[in-house]
């Protein structure tokens, strides 16, 4: 369930460089940021992506009709720039106590300490909404987001073959990575 903590979580960050970033849920107002910093991606970030982002209705539809019961956006704002975007994915039903985690970041924003700190914000709303398990799929090409995660926790399960079909038909790897934030075992 999402409290009026959740809505209202800020968080301002100073990146090793001395930047500051702002972090947040995202709300509607944030769509022309939003679109911006998915338009600027790389091809071989879009290659990875689920969906396009670069869509205007796609966005449209996704922002406007913001559900934080299934999905809790959360940005990083550098002054009115948007530098990030992590998402968690809730799941309904006997899934309910685990969520997945994704997290994109603007090129210029890369390698700054930016992830690590989002990561941690989406650790702490997870177990907020007592979530037992965090999970995130990565391309396992991306060696060095593999250790992101890791670093913060996250234990490699599997690695699945052929587990994402890029547009283009090539078919790429996912390393599936896990974070336990609390025990499903019940004391005696």
């Amino acid at each position: 369930m999402t409290t009026q903590q959740d809505l209202t979580y800020r968080q301002l960050v100073t990146l090793p460089d001395g930047a500051r970033v702002l972090l947040r849920p995202m709300v509607a107002d944030d769509k022309p940021a939003f679109l911006a910093l998915y338009s600027n991606m790389s091809a071989e970030d879009q290659r990875a992506m689920r969906h396009n982002l670069s869509d205007p209705q796609l966005v449209d539809a996704w922002v406007e009709q913001l559900d934080y019961e299934r999905e809790l956006p959360l940005v990083a704002m550098a002054g009115d720039r948007m530098a990030g975007h992590a998402t968690l994915h809730l799941n309904p039903g006997p899934a309910r106590h685990r969520a997945d985690v994704m997290i994109y970041l603007a090129r210029d924003f890369r390698g700054r300490g930016l992830g690590t700190r989002m990561l941690q914000a989406v650790i702490d709303l997870a177990k907020r909404r007592s979530l037992y398990l965090l999970e995130a799929q990565v391309v396992s090409e991306r060696t060095s987001d593999i250790r992101a995660f890791q670093k913060l926790g996250f234990e490699v399960k599997c690695t699945y073959e052929d587990w994402f079909m890029l547009p283009d038909g090539e078919f790429m790897d996912a390393v599936h990575l896990i974070l336990r934030l609390r025990s499903g075992q019940h004391e005696f």
